[in-house]
């Protein structure tokens, strides 16, 4: 049995997921159930998918867990473009949580094939 707070692409996930909440909170009004909702979903589903495969038994099953997140980061990865070129997100603030997805993404996939290999 894993402990999902334990491991460091869960916390990584997890601090992803805050500031995007606290970033989607000045976006237009108008975007509620549009953007600012999906990009919401797609932030909650990567921590969520990575504690959810730590409750699973093997390393496929687990893998698959860690695919799904991988998913739901690359739609935020997506999602941050449009938000950014839409005039949702500041440059630097675009950068940052950017430059944290793609770190996030790498670690994802390193763990995927540790568990496959």
């Amino acid at each position: 049995m894993r402990d999902f707070r334990k491991l460091h692409i869960w916390k990584q996930a997890h601090e992803i997921c805050l500031v995007i909440y606290q970033e989607s909170q000045n976006f237009p009004v108008e975007e509620r159930f549009g953007i600012t909702s999906q990009l919401r979903r797609a932030a909650v589903s990567v921590p969520n998918n990575i504690a959810e495969g730590c409750g699973t038994i093997g390393e496929k099953e687990f893998a698959r867990y860690l695919k799904i997140a991988y998913s739901s980061a690359s739609e935020i990865d997506y999602l941050l473009l449009l938000c950014f070129d839409l005039g949702f997100l500041s440059n630097s603030k675009y950068e940052q949580l950017f430059s944290n997805l793609t770190s996030l993404k790498k670690q994802i996939f390193s763990f995927i094939t540790k568990l496959n290999a």
